[in-house]
């Protein structure tokens, strides 16, 4: 069974221990992210989670232990849903896990939805593709920005 669990600000070293494997795996996508000098990677500002309503971390778990996380910022009046950051430990990539996670998140936050990815970021382009797809039916639009990122959006109050 996966289920999201909202990260406390006294959980949020766990938050950061766990997203040094996903810069790391980040890393082969930008080359600007390198190591700092006490051999981790500099860690994300997770200080606006703590803070605006609009923003929410999860740990994603598989029963009890801990198998990922989403960043996640809610629609206001003028931006929709964000997936920011989300990442499955290597262990489970590709099981589905990450889908019913996603999943779970989409049925949220209803609304409009934003979800990008990096340029050379191919199995997260893949990933977001067919979750999105299978989540609304395939009622969803893709583009490239001008950074050629993919970004996928829909709304999930268009679906039947």
């Amino acid at each position: 069974m996966i289920k999201l669990m909202k990260v406390m600000k006294e959980e949020e070293h766990i938050l950061h221990n766990l997203m040094q494997f996903y810069i790391y795996d980040f890393s082969q996508y930008l080359s600007a992210i390198t190591l700092e000098h006490d051999g981790s990677y500099k860690p994300f500002d997770l200080t606006p989670f703590w803070v605006n309503p609009n923003l929410h971390p999860f740990f994603i778990k598989k029963e009890d232990e801990l198998i990922g996380f989403a960043l996640v910022e809610s629609a206001t009046e003028t931006e929709p849903n964000a997936i920011q950051e989300f990442f499955i430990i290597r262990k489970y990539a590709g099981k589905g896990y990450g889908k019913i996670a996603a999943t779970q998140i989409f049925s949220l936050f209803p609304g409009k939805w934003f979800v990008t990815q990096v340029e050379r970021n191919y199995p997260a382009q893949a990933f977001w593709r067919s979750t999105i797809s299978a989540y609304t039916g395939g009622n969803y639009r893709e583009r490239y920005d001008q950074k050629r990122r993919s970004i996928q959006e829909f709304d999930t109050n268009s679906l039947s």
